[in-house]
């Protein structure tokens, strides 16, 4: 009598936990995004996860890294201002992030951890120096424009929830995200131009 075979286990990739994740925070935010919910999704023990991760904020600092690298890239002519390109970037960076429930938070925290969402700094950085920025003073403008960027976000965010919540109405002035990139921006050219 020939032996039952046991069937394969499923071979389980880090992109596919991470896509895992960004699907359960799309459809519940981020205080129900839990090792358990992704191991659930994916018909794994929540272990299983820990053969591509070490902990959850390892997972979040890739999805952090994940929203941040779907983030639209807008097209700008190559011999564009330096202002464009960083403008059409921190606009683009503020849609991915308020693409997703809670986005603007987690890449944030993760950002301001050191865990993920390092790519858009380090971008800002080199075009702020090869705008004419000093080396010392970049990384400063770059902190600058993605606080105000994710902070904005944040802020969205927030009204949002708590317009859904009851806790406020959903009266609340245009975005003025532009405006304050622009204001922004103008500080930082200023001192490119000193």
């Amino acid at each position: 009598m020939p032996t039952p075979r046991t069937p394969r286990a499923r071979t389980l990739t880090l992109d596919q936990v991470v896509d895992t994740a960004l699907a359960i925070l799309a459809r519940v935010g981020l205080p129900d995004l839990t090792m358990r919910a992704i191991g659930t999704e994916l018909g794994v023990q929540q272990s299983a996860l820990y053969h591509h991760v070490d902990n959850k904020q390892a997972l979040l600092g890739a999805v952090a890294d994940e929203i941040l690298a779907r983030a639209p890239h807008g097209r700008v002519p190559a011999n564009a201002p330096w202002q464009q390109r960083v403008r059409r970037r921190c606009g683009d960076l503020h849609t991915a992030v308020t693409d997703y429930p809670d986005g603007a938070d987690l890449v944030m925290s993760m950002w301001a951890f050191g865990m993920g969402g390092q790519a858009p700094f380090v971008e800002l950085c080199v075009w702020l120096t090869e705008a004419g920025l000093p080396a010392d003073v970049a990384p400063t403008a770059a902190r600058t424009l993605l606080h105000f960027v994710y902070g904005h976000a944040y802020d969205e965010q927030s009204h949002e929830h708590a317009t859904r919540s009851g806790i406020t109405t959903g009266d609340r002035a245009p975005s003025d995200f532009g405006t304050g990139l622009d204001i922004v921006l103008t500080g930082i050219a200023a001192l490119v131009e000193s």
